[in-house]
């Protein structure tokens, strides 16, 4: 069986600073089924590569509330 890897792209709130990027991808990259996580600080886009048979889009925006931030799906 092939694991389909999704792309989802989470908006976010609260940065303050750049060591707040590497807490979100820290934290979303514990997830199983995460293969890659980028935060983009600039315009506050968090893009994770899943399986999302393994991990929902609502694990991600938890884990990124785990790490102290709020988030949600983003359409663009």
């Amino acid at each position: 069986m092939t694991a389909t890897t999704t792309h989802t792209v989470l908006r976010a709130e609260g940065f303050s600073c750049p060591s707040c990027v590497h807490k979100i991808e820290k934290q979303v990259g514990r997830l199983p089924g995460v293969e890659a996580v980028k935060v983009h600080f600039a315009s506050a886009r968090i893009e994770i590569d899943h399986d999302a048979e393994r991990v929902s889009v609502d694990d991600l925006v938890a884990a990124v509330a785990k790490a102290g931030y709020a988030a949600a799906p983003s359409t663009f």
